[in-house]
This record gives structure tokens, sequence and C-alpha cells, in this order.
């Protein structure tokens, strides 16, 4: 990379800040550690990044030598973290797990993402604790816009979809709550059973599915960290 609003201090911490530290970087690197791969997902992880502004940290981190880039075709791109990428491993986690423990609840829950969350929760949903045929499980936040408030992850052949427009396949569950909880619940803020028994959330469907729907569903990668604020 090169100098342009660097610190001019020959610290290690000043060095790796001047790669990390500009806006949307760390972000990035956790969407490939998360094992994205294609521009695409990356913008899913991403929502409110431009595709500009995405283009430009991928470069930089691959001139930084954390990424590598690989054509597939002509028209298929992959990035995936080098040697000194996946070294951040330890870092970016360490910088979530901090946050989890040090920053109040209610900061947190001030930044909600449908398209952030729905993403997160597709690639850690344990298909191993769902049936072997095709699931397809609808989340509803009714107080959002008609365009964000329909998710739908269609569980098969040990994929998960997500999709914001009806697939029209049968509805094995339809999750029915606030954006605001169903973050709670994914952050390890709260449980579904105590959501559900106080009438914020509420599941419909295959009764197997709704039961062990706290197992399936996973939860966020620092979701277990112990708190030391509320």
């Amino acid at each position: 990379m090169d100098n342009r609003g660097g610190y001019g201090q020959f610290c290690p911490v000043s060095m790796a800040s001047e790669i990390l530290c500009s806006r949307w970087t760390t972000l990035v690197v956790r969407e490939l550690l998360c094992g994205s791969t294609r521009f695409n997902d990356l913008r899913r992880g991403l929502p409110k990044m431009s595709p500009a502004l995405l283009s430009k940290r991928l470069k930089e981190l691959q001139q930084a030598g954390v990424i590598t880039v690989s054509r597939r075709t002509s028209s298929s791109v992959e990035y995936h973290l080098s040697e000194a990428g996946e070294e951040l491993r330890s870092l970016i986690m360490g910088l979530g797990n901090w946050a989890q423990r040090w920053m109040e609840s209610r900061l947190s829950l001030k930044n909600l993402d449908p398209s952030l969350l729905m993403w997160d929760m597709r690639r850690s949903i344990n298909v191993k604790l769902l049936p072997e045929r095709r699931c397809t499980i609808q989340f509803l936040y009714p107080e959002l816009s008609r365009s964000q408030k329909s998710w739908w992850l269609v569980v098969d052949g040990g994929g998960v979809d997500l999709c914001n427009f009806d697939p029209g396949h049968q509805l094995d569950l339809l999750v029915t709550s606030s954006l605001h909880s169903m973050t709670a619940i994914w952050m390890g803020l709260t449980t579904i059973k105590k959501e559900s028994d106080s009438g914020r959330l509420e599941i419909d469907g295959d009764p197997s599915l709704a039961s062990s729907m706290q197992q399936w569903l996973g939860l966020s990668s620092f979701a277990h960290e112990p708190r030391r604020v509320q």
C-alpha cells in the first residue's frame, strides 16, 4: 500500500493500522474469514457498502498481501485470505469478543439490518439438525417495509439459500417477530423461549422444527462471550 494517509511511524501497530483501519476494511476481512469468496457474497455480508468501495478495499488488501485473487472463468473471480490474512483471525475475532463483553446491548441493537442478520443466520444454520428433506422457513418482520419484511431460508441437500422473495415452496415454518427481537436472539442477548413467552415472537408450522429452533438456528460467533455490561 502507498503512504497516502499514513501515520509516518515505524511502530508495527501504526503500520498494521494503515492497512486495516480504513473504513470497512476489517469488515471485509471478517466476511472473508466467514467463508465468503465471491464479490456478490461479500456484498451480501456488507449490504451498506458500495460496490465501488468494496472493489477498492479488495484491491488494497491484495496489494498488502492480505488476500489472493484467482480467476476461475472470464467472469468468475474468487478472493481468498493469504497466510498473512488468515493470521488476522484472532485479531478480528478478538475485536468482536471485546465489543460483546464491553459495549452496551442497547448500542448494538441500534444498528439493526435485516439483510446482514439473515445472511449471518443463513451461514450458521446447523443443517445436520434439520430433516434431510427440503425445509423452507420464512422469517417475517411486520414493522419493516414491504421489500425488507419477508425472508426465506431454503435448506436443501446440505446447503442453505437465502431469498427475500417467495421461492414458491411449501412452507415448513413461519417465524414472526420484530427485527429487534430476532437480532437480540442471534446475539445471545435473549432466547427464543423468552421472546416466545413474552409474546414478542411467534412460531407456526412443523412442531419438531419449532421446538428445536434454538438448536438448529445457531448463534452469532460472539454470542457465547460473557458480557461485562448490559
